[in-house]
């Protein structure tokens, strides 16, 4: 196997060069129009239409959303048909910021990773999925597609994201989205205050105690909010206040018991103040990321023909949240971290977005899709590789980690 293997990377190697420069003209072109999430049409159209020239069939607006896709080679996950790896596109930009998480890199890499497998291996028993996936930023396109079935089948789930550091795995917290308001009653603050009974009061309550709740949380949880309605007027006692809050876990359990902990901090307020507290979820929630490190060695170990060497994350260090821990949880998954700044940069700031389309970020993209088309050859024709990466998962599931 080893020679045939060293023949395949070879191989792909070579295709990712001949696709070099398309595939960073992709890239660029994603980065100048950047969309949000699920306004991404541009971006699916482009990438899908990439595959389709390519001889993927490609199915549009699956899991009901418009600007997701899957596209498909070989035999397409059914059932017996052998194995199946799918490699994950994002392409959602951030409001005001553009693409300063570098989905324009993750998905011209995906891109170029399912090309180059396509070409590499040609007919083979088991299929390639390249999975459109929008709104990871806000929205958790990815959330919804695994209620959808899209990653029934499927063996691995691959991808890598732009960043400061170069780390095998990244360390992504479960995260929710939260929204309370409260409910009191209107009144003239100075010619009828005793009638009013003050909503923004009560959520003004609700800070101060998430306040003090902030400093018992275990590590990797924490919660921040803002206020999305605080009244229409000075001189009215508000009978309607409303935040929206953030929550993140170190793991989904403890996540589960923060959203908890604030349900029960807004029902304790709104029995203090009169007041009556409604906690809606907005949005599907987001599992902490599983990393199955017989992939993510896989995956480091080819990066590394590139020169590009991986490390482990710096303990008690967290980089955010995503919904790729959704599927993470379900199917044998990666989510390496290729840095394109230095560490004592930051994404989500105009000078990542910057460096997204600079010359660092034009050595790392085809690095990466080289290594993420090795290792999809890997899990397609090594049986003990995915052997051994669903038994890294269901240990992993069975021990709450």
């Amino acid at each position: 196997m080893s020679q045939v293997a060293e023949s395949l990377y070879a191989r792909i190697r070579q295709e990712v060069s001949a696709r070099e420069d398309r595939l960073w003209d992709v890239s660029l072109a994603l980065h100048r129009g950047p969309e949000t999430a699920y306004e991404e049409h541009r971006a699916a159209r482009l990438l899908a239409g990439e595959l389709e020239r390519d001889g993927f069939e490609v199915e549009r607006g699956v899991a009901d959303l418009p600007t997701a896709f899957v596209a498909r080679t070989g035999s397409a996950g059914r059932p017996g048909a052998g194995p199946c790896v799918a490699l994950l596109l994002e392409y959602d930009a951030l409001p005001l910021l553009g693409h300063a998480c570098g989905h324009n890199l993750i998905a011209s890499a995906g891109l170029g990773a399912a090309l180059a497998v396509r070409a590499a291996l040609g007919e083979v028993e088991g299929s390639l999925l390249a999975v459109g996936a929008p709104a990871e930023e806000r929205g958790g396109g990815k959330v919804v597609e695994v209620a959808a079935g899209l990653f029934e089948g499927v063996d691995a789930a691959l991808m890598f994201h732009p960043g400061v550091h170069d780390w095998t795995w990244a360390p992504l917290t479960a995260s929710a989205q939260v929204r309370v308001g409260f409910h009191g009653r209107a009144a003239h603050p100075t010619g009828s205050p005793t009638e009013g009974i003050d909503a923004l009061g009560a959520l003004i309550q609700l800070f101060n105690t998430l306040g003090v709740l902030s400093k018992r949380l275990p590590s990797g949880s924490h919660v921040h909010g803002i206020v999305t309605d605080g009244g229409r007027a000075t001189n009215i006692v508000p009978e309607y206040a409303e935040g929206l809050f953030g929550l993140r876990g170190g793991t989904t359990s403890a996540l589960e018991e923060l959203v908890e902990e604030l349900r029960s901090c807004a029902q304790g307020v709104a029995l203090a103040t009169r007041t009556r507290a409604e906690v809606t979820d907005v949005g599907g929630r987001y599992e902490h990321f599983r990393d199955n490190e017989v992939l993510s060695g896989l995956f480091a170990d080819h990066l590394g023909r590139a020169g590009i060497r991986l490390s482990e994350p710096e303990p008690g260090v967290y980089l955010g949240s995503s919904d790729f821990g959704n599927v993470s949880a379900l199917v044998p998954g990666i989510h390496p971290w290729v840095a394109i700044m230095s560490s004592d940069g930051s994404g989500h700031t105009p000078e990542f977005a910057e460096a997204a389309a600079g010359p660092r970020a034009r050595r790392v993209m085809p690095a990466a899709a080289e290594a993420l088309a090795c290792t999809a050859v890997d899990v397609l024709l090594r049986p003990d590789v995915r052997e051994r990466a669903w038994a890294g998962l269901r240990a992993k599931v069975a021990a709450g980690l």
